[in-house]
């Protein structure tokens, strides 16, 4: 039987944040089994908390937001993915803003800090859900499905972006912490140059540059160095999708099919799994 786990100690991850442009501080802290995952205000009067559970997700346009009380955290995609790919249940995530660093646009400096804080088991079971039926969130040019799997999350994704010059995109995933720092954490996270350009004359994209994402553009990808996999693009999608499910409160074991994924169907299944596990 697998137990809960927590980080061993704690650790801290400094940068700038995507959009404020601001210099943002990020640590983990040891929690109680069961508390899940909770983020902190600590720059806010009293240090408000926001549990990170898909019922308290507001917005899901530029990554995904979640906001309780006085509260608000952005961008917890990164974080929540690197998490759950290290199977921490519990953990108090500190936040001196209301975005986290953007680092490279990937998760691996997430994962690399829950490695520094170390992992921690627990004294109570680890709580797993895998759904008794076919899940569905679908729309748009969007379609997710999670199959019963009591064994593994796998996630098989497909992506297809009409000015990418490797169009669509496949991959194959099974979850596993080692595998994850390989194949999954490094992809980084791109924006089409038209998008960019709409996100720069709102003010928005402050702390953005070539360090932080891939930008797609007439037909090539526009990258520091280069691109870390050819299928870059998936990797970086799966690593979204595996963050935004544990929105569910819990480890989720299935079989994901994603095509064209994205944080509002993403949410949206996270939403589903969350109220399933509560009927239960």
């Amino acid at each position: 039987m697998e137990m809960q786990q927590t980080v061993a100690g704690s650790a801290s991850f400094s940068g700038i944040a995507l959009h404020t442009g601001a210099r943002a501080t990020v640590k983990v802290h040891p929690a109680a089994e069961n508390t899940g995952i909770i983020f902190r205000r600590v720059d806010l009067p009293g240090k408000p908390e926001v549990r990170a559970l898909a019922s308290n997700v507001v917005d899901v346009q530029r990554g995904t937001t979640i906001a309780e009380g006085k509260a608000d955290v952005h961008t917890v995609e990164h974080i929540m993915s690197a998490l759950h790919a290290c199977g921490i249940d519990n953990c108090i995530v500190d936040m001196d803003g209301m975005e986290p660093p953007i680092a490279d646009g990937s998760s691996l400096p997430y994962y690399e800090m829950i490695m520094r804080a170390g992992i921690k088991q627990q004294s109570v079971p680890a709580v797993y859900f895998t759904p008794d039926i076919p899940v569905y969130a679908t729309g748009g040019k969007t379609s997710l499905v999670l199959l019963p799997d009591a064994e593994k999350l796998s996630v098989s994704c497909v992506t297809s972006f009409k000015n990418c010059p490797v169009d669509p995109q496949f991959y194959q995933y099974e979850l596993e912490r080692e595998s994850y720092a390989r194949e999954i954490a490094p992809g980084r996270t791109f924006v089409d140059y038209s998008d960019l350009r709409m996100l720069l004359s709102v003010g928005l994209c402050k702390g953005g540059s070539l360090d932080a994402a891939a930008v797609i553009h007439d037909g090539a990808i526009i990258c520091k160095d280069r691109l870390r996999f050819e299928n870059e693009i998936v990797r970086h999608k799966i690593m979204d999708a595996i963050g935004d499910i544990f929105l569910a409160g819990c480890r989720i074991r299935g079989k994901l099919i994603a095509v064209c994924p994205g944080h509002p169907k993403n949410v949206e299944l996270a939403g589903k799994l969350l109220a399933m596990r509560n009927a239960k």
